[in-house]
């Protein structure tokens, strides 16, 4: 059966993300985490240095004031980058965290040169080497042992820092600066990547929240174009058969449309529903119209059980089985068959059709006025704005004429189980 189907997907509107200011020192846990972390690392680091070399107590005693001077200065630069570039580009935040990580490093080699004035001067650290010439040579602390055969050992004591000149010792210090730089700029592109981490996600968190609370006052909105237009119809028609001297069956639609109404306005008008619900609902609305049209209407249903437990967006079918009464039932004179048929399209997807069409004889094809009911901004319009704010692209909705006469809708949508 071929049929000129046109595919209906409304453009979806754009999202710009959502700017909020960030508090300063705000990620202070993340900055705290950090810096403990990495000094913990350089810690383990001395523990096993000073156990292989058989004197932890003495190395830890050594290295305790680095390590505390370390991790002052280290929050020192997360204060620097908090204070100074709190709301700035990354790449601002990378400048003063450079720099603040260059003048940390040349304040830890001032640490390193004021701590050897206090360094143990009876260490039992010890480091034994053996030299080309056949020397042993054993360091303990500041002290130097050269042991030679058959001779006297030789004992140097290396001077502190402090004794040496001006220049030397500024040697020391720029060497020294140069490998701390290397440790804070290692903490400082950490906790930026990190912090930029952080505010992605939540970028991303504060995006998502504004898309479903879009998403909900869209569907709001759609719904409830749906049941003034249902009402308008459905009120109308009562008013005819009053006016014709049918009061058992005006009798009989006002109660059908009252428990029909007691459905719908009890509902959520944004929650989804499951497909034998929606099946249902529909039912109650056909009820109605099976009393305005008791000769010309025949409805026939075919949803196989394992797609009962679809979900879909509450009275998606209204609109379609509505225009399917009043263009396909109500121009003619000849008996109607609207059947609701689905079928599963693979693991992910369920296909849904609404088609009207005569049982004798050719029906003439609807124009598109009819089709979209465009007097009143509802019908097809609304169900496909409505699939698409529900599944977003994952959603199609195809409609046109048959070529045996009468009119198809056919929504596909990923199959969606209510109890998983």
């Amino acid at each position: 059966m071929n049929m000129p189907f046109l595919a209906t997907r409304p453009a979806r509107a754009g999202a710009s993300e959502p700017g909020q200011e960030r508090r300063r020192f705000g990620e202070w846990r993340i900055a705290l985490k950090s810096i403990l972390g990495f000094w913990v690392v350089y810690a383990l680091t001395v523990v096993a240095r000073g156990w292989l070399a058989g004197d932890l107590q003495g190395t830890l005693s050594d290295k305790s004031f680095m390590i505390l001077g370390g991790v002052v200065l280290t929050v020192g630069i997360y204060a620097a980058i908090e204070l100074v570039a709190q709301d700035a580009t990354i790449r601002r935040r990378a400048l003063v965290a450079g720099v603040s990580s260059l003048l940390a490093a040349c304040l830890q080699a001032g640490v390193l040169m004021v701590s050897d004035r206090w360094r143990d001067e009876h260490s039992r650290e010890e480091s034994r080497y053996q030299a080309r010439e056949g020397f042993t040579v054993i360091q303990r602390g500041p002290e130097i042992r050269i042991e030679r055969t058959a001779q006297e050992p030789l004992v140097l004591t290396l001077p502190k820092m402090s004794a040496l000149n001006q220049r030397e010792q500024l040697k020391i210090a720029a060497d020294a600066a140069v490998i701390w730089l290397f440790f804070f700029a290692a903490w400082s592109a950490f906790y930026l990547a990190t912090l930029a981490q952080s505010e992605a996600l939540a970028a991303q968190r504060r995006l998502a929240g504004a898309e479903r609370a879009a998403q909900t006052a869209q569907i709001r909105a759609l719904r409830y174009q749906v049941n003034p237009h249902f009402l308008f119809n459905t009120l109308n028609s009562l008013s005819s058969l009053v006016l014709s001297g049918r009061p058992n069956e005006a009798e009989a639609m006002i109660l059908k449309l009252s428990n029909f109404l007691r459905s719908t306005l009890t509902a959520d008008a944004t929650a989804d529903v499951t497909l034998a619900e929606e099946i249902a609902m529909q039912r109650l609305y056909l009820d109605i119209e099976t009393v305005r049209f008791p000769r010309r209407l025949k409805v026939e249903v075919d949803v196989p059980a394992e797609l009962e437990k679809a979900r879909l967006p509450a009275l998606l079918l209204q609109p379609l089985i509505e225009n399917a009464i009043k263009y396909g039932v109500s121009p003619t004179r000849d008996k109607v068959v609207l059947s609701i048929v689905a079928r599963r399209v693979d693991d992910r997807s369920v296909q849904l059709a609404v088609t009207n069409r005569t049982s004798g004889g050719a029906q003439s094809r609807p124009s598109r006025h009819a089709v979209m009911n465009e007097s009143t901004g509802v019908g097809l319009a609304n169900v496909c704005q409505r699939l698409q704010a529900r599944f977003g692209a994952r959603a199609e909705c195809h409609h046109g004429p048959l070529d045996e006469g009468g009119f198809e809708v056919r929504m596909t949508m990923p199959f969606e189980r209510a109890d998983g």
